[in-house]
């Protein structure tokens, strides 16, 4: 999913990740891989949020999932694998 400014905000409140700006030269093949993202940077490699089933109808979540590990020790390159959803869940927006 696409985040708007305020998603991004808040969702960095809850995950210490580096969102990629939109214009970051890897964007645009990641959206041809895996579609039109944000996409977040974190020690454990390449990120999306998508968004989940809520237990309480007054707010939206997301659940991080994992679309690419770091191949190298010094975070330079990136090994993609299949989506790996992560127990992370981002509370985006209240009632």
């Amino acid at each position: 999913m696409k985040m708007s400014s305020d998603a991004i905000e808040q969702t960095l409140t809850q995950f210490e990740a580096d969102p990629l700006p939109d214009d970051h030269p890897a964007v645009e093949q990641l959206n041809k891989i895996f579609g039109d993202h944000t996409y977040f940077l974190d020690p454990n490699g390449l990120h999306i949020v998508e968004t989940a089933q809520s237990a309480n109808s007054g707010s939206q979540q997301g659940v991080v999932i994992k679309l690419a590990s770091w191949s190298d020790e010094s975070r330079t390159s990136l090994a993609p694998h299949p989506p790996e959803p992560t127990d992370m869940v981002i509370e985006l927006k209240a009632a």
